[in-house]
This record gives C-alpha cells, structure tokens and sequence, in this order.
C-alpha cells in the first residue's frame, strides 16, 4: 500500500492558512502508451445478486455477458456500507477517514445522540488530495459525470468537463470532441434503496408520496418477475410476506439495471467504442436491505466488480483475492498509463503496476442521527468487526429505512417479542466488542466465531490487521466529528478559496491560488458561459489580453471570479 502522509502532517495541512506557501498545481501527468477510454457504471445498493455470481433468482442477462467477456471479482469490497462515504473513496482512492468523509452526512451533522446541536459542513480532505477524474483531466481526458457525485466535499467544477443531472443521459461519451480519450462515470440508481418503497404510499408525508408516485412511473414497462416465494431470506429477516415483497423487488430492480446496462454497452459497440474503451461495473454499496446497508458485514460491503477490457484479456476469468474500493482510483490512473500520486492509499488491482492485497479495511460511523463505530477487516476466508461502540443496537429507527415493509415487519414482531434470537440480537446491547465470522462456511455471517478457542490464532490475527492499518493510515476524527469539522470550517462557517493570480513564466503567465490545494480554472472571453478550462501549465497570452479564472480547495467556497493579468 502506498505511503501517506502522517497524521499529524495531515492534521496540519487541513488549518491551510493564508500564510502557507503558494500551491501550484503538478505538472500535466502524461500518458506513457495510449490513452484508453473508460466507463465506470457505479449503480446503487446492491449485493452480488447477478446471475454470474451464482444466484440462481437473478435475471441479469446482460451483465451475465459482460462478465463472460471480462474479468469477474469474487471478492470486492466497498470501504463503508453507505454511499457518500464509499463514492468519496471511489472518486479519491483516499480512505474515508482520512478524507474527512466518513461521516453519512457531512451536510446533516449531529453531536449528540438525541439529534441536538445539529451543525452542517462540508470535508476538507488534505490539499493534495485531488479526484482521480481531475487527474485524468490535467492528462488530456474529457471527464463527464451523470447523476451522481455525492462526494461530501461539495462539487468541484475542476472534477468534470460534463455533470449531467439526467437520469437518462447515459451516452456522456458522445459530448466529447472528437479523438479525446474520456472517463464516463454513470450511476443508475435504480436499485437505490427508496426504490423498494412501496408504489403505494402508506400514509400522506410528501415523501412517502411523492417516492411512491415515482416508483410507480419507473416500472412502467417492467412488471414484476420474480416469485417472492421463491427468494431465499436471510436469516437475520423474519419470514413476512412484506419482507419477500421488499426482496423480490429487489431482484427486479436488478433486471431493469441490467437493462440499462445493456443500452450503455450497445451505445459503445454502435459508436464503434465498446472495443477501444474499458468498462467497469460495480456497486456503490450492499442491498438497501434491513440487513445489509449500513452494515460492516459482507451484506452491506460484499459488491459485485466486472471489468471488461478492451483487448479481452483474461475475459470470462475469476479473480478471487480481495479488492478495496479504495484501489479503483490506482486502478483507472495505471490502466491509463498513468502516474499514480502518493497521497492514493490504495493499490491497482489491474494494470502495469497491479499488486494483490491480503486484507481490506472498511468502517462504519455515523449515519444520520445512528452514532456508531464499527471496524471491518476481511481476507478471502474471515471477516473480523471491531465494536468500539457498543452500547449501539444494530437497529436504531432512520426514518429512511422505516419506510421498507420489511423493516416495519422487523419493528412490528420485535416489539411482540417474535423474533427468533438471530433476528432479536439486532436490538439488544451491548454488542459484542469483537467478532468474527468464516465466510466461507458462514456466508451469512451468522455464527460468531470470536470466543470460540478454535478459532483464537484467526482472530489474533485479525486484530493485529486492524491494529497494524489504523497504525499506519490518518484518521481525522479522533476526538469526534464536531472538533475536526471546526478544523476543517472554523466557527462551522465555509471557508472560501482565495482567487488565482497571474505570475510570468516561460511560454507565458503561471495561474496559482494562495489557498493551499486549491485548483485553478481559467476561460477567454470567447467561450461559452459556465465553460470553464482546467489549468495545467503556463498559457501563452498576446500583449493585452486578458482571462477569467476562479480557483476552489476540496470542501472550501470557490473563490470569486478575477479578470487576469
């Protein structure tokens, strides 16, 4: 794993004040072979529920196929069970906690347990972390994005040449100029949890109904095909015709996802691309379940990760070591040939530079008004989970969720006492301090093995992985969330990046802000309006005329907009 800066280093850098040295951007990172084009479908809350992986109730034809002609990871693994966390991680290749990220949302913080001194903010990850597309940018890339970014450091407009808000937009790549290698990031959401919602709301609140008339207008064309008397539960879930309703939809969300799969790779071969271009598909998360979002265990971080590449090597291979979302960033960066930076805590799994990894970390913290503090390491056979919270139920209300049938079954029968003890353990505290779960045997995670002397060399073993990580890996958070988003927003009022100035160079003026990791965009007066340049290096101007630019640091206001020289 690739070295990163110190914790007090990295604690250092967050106070970024005006006194600091000014920050200039790298030089522009350059290809070393050609560059390949990219999509990245990144959909919403779904476990690996493809027929590729083995399950025999999913209808996922067109992913099926995609993984007949690449390469099939068995054991990929998000960083957290909740999506901003784990996108922050995706986009960073940087660990939620040492972003600044970790917390589900930064923008509805509380800093107590019964939801009181609510405050708001945003991450300010350290100044040289930089989104791996804004990378891919500096190296020539158009960048689009559609729907969603969720990165709980704001939205920098250095990150993407295109951000498209349109669910339907899905062939971003058409955007770009002709012979410009590009990064598609496309996110369905159509297995996001709220699409589980009953289409028929259960009482008037305006979200219920209006998630409810919105379901109703996405399945038109896609009537349900799976039996929920053929689903198989979990354990942890009581048998209730509302639980199966929530599961079989599920797998028919997947369906249409595999659909919309589909028309992204039919787009690509009728544009003559799907052969020049490396496609990715995973998931941000688990299912939106009761039992798997939001959860340290394989329910919530197991995901499915398809890579086809363009020249088909290793198609219709297994890969069965593991894989963190925090390697995705290395992983793109290297396959395009591509510099890696140091401040990227991950490692490629694919490309020139590929390692193999004996562990992956994640965590959980909190999660709305849900204080909690669960720690994650997994090989290809155990998972441990660290407790530090223990006094926390895995179950707490979130109104969210609540509105799943399958939860106000949980709630129903756990409040009648008719859980069976599996199922009733998710309420009860303190929780166990430790756990350990074989996998492999125990795929659902049902079977604690942490007090089983059988078992102790494993979890010793464990332990010291979770111990030798946080050792070695920035953690912003120590002494809570409130005192690390004061040092990130002093007062928990937004800083503002300071605006570029203009500074003679060879070839031309040098742009640079005086907020430490601030990036710079620069326009002339005959581009478009909101069109904005990524500046790179020095930029030839004739005698008298001028640019705008503005600048922004990850998490900070952008600057205002300056006329230079």
């Amino acid at each position: 794993m690739r070295k990163v800066l110190g914790l007090a280093l990295g604690l250092a850098l967050l106070a970024g004040c005006s006194h600091a040295p000014r920050f200039h951007p790298p030089p522009a990172l350059r290809p070393s072979s050609d560059h390949p084009n990219v999509v990245l479908i990144v959909a919403e809350d779904l476990s690996p529920h493809l027929g590729s992986y083995g399950d025999p109730v999913a209808h996922t034809p067109r992913l099926d196929q995609l993984a007949r002609e690449g390469i099939r990871f068995a054991n990929a693994f998000t960083t957290a069970p909740v999506c901003a966390p784990s996108r922050a991680t995706i986009i960073t290749g940087v660990y939620p906690r040492s972003a600044g990220t970790m917390h589900m949302r930064t923008s509805r913080a509380f800093d107590a347990p019964d939801g009181a001194r609510s405050f708001s903010y945003q991450a300010v990850p350290p100044p040289e972390v930089k989104a791996f597309p804004e990378l891919l940018r500096r190296a020539g890339y158009f960048t689009a994005n559609h729907l969603k970014t969720d990165y709980q450091f704001g939205e920098p407009f250095t990150i993407w040449n295109v951000n498209d808000p349109d669910e339907t937009h899905r062939t971003l790549w058409r955007d770009a100029p002709k012979g410009v290698p590009f990064l598609a990031m496309i996110n369905p959401w159509i297995t996001h949890e709220s699409f589980l919602w009953p289409t028929e709301p259960a009482n008037g609140e305006p979200a219920v109904v209006g998630i409810a008339a919105r379901n109703k207008k996405a399945f038109e064309g896609y009537p349900p095909t799976v039996d929920p008397a053929a689903v198989r539960l979990s354990p942890y879930l009581p048998d209730t015709p509302g639980t199966r309703r929530d599961v079989a939809r599920q797998y028919d969300n997947a369906s249409i996802l595999d659909a919309q799969v589909g028309e992204i790779l039919d787009a690509l071969r009728a544009d003559g691309l799907l052969d020049k271009t490396i496609v990715i598909f995973t998931t941000d998360h688990g299912d939106g379940l009761p039992n798997a979002k939001r959860r340290a265990y394989d329910s919530g971080l197991h995901v499915p990760l398809i890579v086809r590449l363009p020249d088909g090597t290793d198609a219709g291979t297994v890969r069965t070591d593991v894989v963190s979302f925090v390697d995705m960033a290395p992983t793109i960066l290297d396959l395009a040939g591509l510099e890696i930076p140091s401040f990227m805590q991950g490692q490629p799994f694919l490309g020139p530079h590929a390692r193999r990894r004996e562990y992956v970390y994640a965590a959980v913290d909190r999660l709305d008004r849900v204080f909690g503090k669960w720690r994650s390491v997994r090989d290809t056979r155990f998972q441990y989970l660290a407790n530090r919270m223990t006094d926390q139920p895995l179950f707490e209300h979130v109104r969210f969720r609540d509105v799943l049938p399958s939860m106000q079954d949980l709630w129903r029968l756990h409040e009648a006492h008719q859980l069976t003890p599996l199922q009733e353990s998710q309420f009860e505290t303190p929780r166990p301090a430790e756990e350990l779960y074989d996998v492999q045997a125990d795929p659902d995670e049902a079977h604690d093995l942490a007090r089983d002397p059988a078992y102790a060399d494993v979890l010793a073993r464990m332990r010291a992985a979770l111990a030798d990580f946080e050792a070695r890996t920035p953690d912003l958070s120590p002494r809570g969330e409130r005192e690390m988003a004061e040092r990130m927003w002093p007062g928990l009022v937004q800083p503002r990046t300071e605006p570029p100035e203009a500074v003679p160079a060879p070839g031309g003026i040098e742009l640079a802000s005086p907020t430490p990791g601030a990036s710079v965009g620069y326009r002339f007066p005959h581009d478009p309006p909101g069109f904005w340049r990524l500046y790179v290096e020095p930029i030839a101007l004739p005698r008298g005329a001028t640019l705008e630019a503005k600048a922004i640091r990850y998490g900070y206001a952008e600057s205002p907009v300056v006329a230079l020289p």
